[in-house]
């Protein structure tokens, strides 16, 4: 029978926003108000007290248990309070209210820059890692050549993490996180610095992780990994838990809550600019079932409360395996020279050469000549490509792992020594091509 592994009980952050004061507190000013009220003056240093400020709650009232060898994908759109509650269970900060009971040692990995030690090398930092989780040395190098394989920087190992790329820290500190003895590895969403065969690389661990029998929470805005990966989800919004149950009905809850409004958050004091995502096919009719060679309509329903002056819109397909292909306003120059109030953009993927497979949608939008996130990248919807590759003459011996393939297949042609042509597309049916 599983034990508890992670309690949680009314956990609540807080943190006090202040405001800057203006400009005309100057030398005058500060004369002014000594005079005015000298001990309030003495009181404060001298410095004016600031006008307001304001308490911004990053998790309220958060309460849930994680059992050992669960794997939780933890969901939500940026600033929902996810990397805040990662912070606390990894004991980085603490909490304003609440409690948190941990069975176990845990392993972090979140933002690039948490848990090495800058000035020291990679090598330095294995020791480190795994001195600060209780292993002796001899524990440590009997997983040291298993880490260093799986970050393939082996060139780099004694030289200063300071000097590494976000690419090569990540590596290494997955690996560490990932190798050492821990009965809890949380793991945020830094996973989305690697290049997509690293994060292949780093999900498949993960999955080994969990089947060891240790404990796995997850945080990711990538949906298809979470379904891949994780067998239960929480999803966050506004700092609370919105829903808590089986991975694949929290990832639709998400999908099912956002579709109605994304971009800046109403807690950061800014309105939602997305208010709709449809998902049509070449017939213009909604829907989240696709055939390869459909045409996949992404319809973009905004509204703004005041002018936004040249925005980019980007849109990227993606499957668990990453990312299939991609439209992008900042690459092919097409794009509204402004918006304003409410309106409509769609995207249409012409004859979707995709494999049957569950996709995901992302999507950003940037203005000031792509110098500022309106939206940054957030999963917006998904659906799914379903169809009988023989009709399109697979005949192969994988046809039953075509949900392992590679998503994308562009046309292509076999010439055999025979002399024979074979051509291959998904661009439509056989019987379809034939009529």
């Amino acid at each position: 029978m599983s034990s508890l592994v992670i309690s949680v009980e009314n956990l609540s952050k807080r943190y006090v926003i202040g405001h800057k004061l203006s400009g005309d507190d100057g030398m005058r000013h500060r004369m002014e108000a000594a005079i005015r009220a000298p001990l309030a003056w003495v009181r404060n240093g001298g410095r004016r007290r600031a006008k307001s400020s304001e308490d911004f709650w990053a998790l309220e009232d958060v309460s849930f248990d994680v059992m050992q060898g669960e794997v939780v994908g933890i969901v939500g759109r940026n600033g929902a309070g996810k990397s805040t509650l990662l912070k606390l269970l990894s004991r980085i900060t603490e909490p304003t209210s609440g409690r948190i009971r941990l069975r176990g040692r845990v392993a972090s990995l979140l933002e690039v820059g948490t848990g090495f030690h800058n000035e020291l090398t990679g090598r330095e930092n294995i020791f480190l890692n795994g001195a600060i989780l209780g292993m002796s040395r001899a524990e440590i190098l009997a997983r040291f050549d298993e880490i260093v394989a799986f970050s393939e920087i082996k060139t780099f190992l004694d030289t200063p993490v300071k000097r590494y790329s976000s690419g090569m820290y990540v590596r290494l500190a997955f690996a560490v996180a990932a190798h050492l003895e821990s009965e809890i590895l949380i793991v945020d969403e830094v996973l989305a610095v690697g290049d997509a065969s690293f994060q292949q690389k780093c999900l498949r661990k993960m999955s080994d992780v969990a089947g060891s029998g240790r404990t796995v929470l997850f945080v990711s805005h990538n949906m298809e990994a979470v379904r891949t990966l994780c067998q239960r989800g929480l999803f966050l919004d506004d700092g609370k838990i919105q829903a808590d149950g089986a991975a694949d009905s929290i990832v639709e809850a998400y999908f099912a809550e956002h579709a109605k409004g994304f971009g800046r958050q109403k807690r950061g004091g800014y309105a939602r600019i997305i208010q709709r995502i449809a998902l049509k096919n070449d017939s213009n009719q909604e829907t989240r079932q696709f055939r390869p060679g459909e045409d996949l309509i992404v319809e973009i329903a905004y509204d703004t409360e005041k002018r936004i002056d040249k925005p980019y819109f980007q849109i990227v397909i993606q499957s668990s395996r990453g990312n299939c292909f991609t439209a992008s306003m900042l690459l092919d120059g097409h794009r509204p020279g402004a918006i304003e109030g409410k309106g409509i953009i769609a995207c249409r993927f012409k004859s979707i050469p995709l494999l049957p497979q569950r996709y995901t949608v992302r999507m950003a939008i940037k203005a000031n000549d792509g110098k500022e996130f309106l939206m940054n990248y957030e999963d917006v919807g998904s659906f799914n490509v379903t169809a009988n590759l023989e009709d399109y003459g697979y005949a192969g011996e994988f046809l039953t792992r075509v949900s392992e393939a590679t998503a994308v297949v562009i046309p292509y042609e076999w010439h055999l020594p025979d002399g024979t042509v074979a051509s291959v597309s998904l661009s439509a049916p056989i019987a379809a091509i034939s009529e």
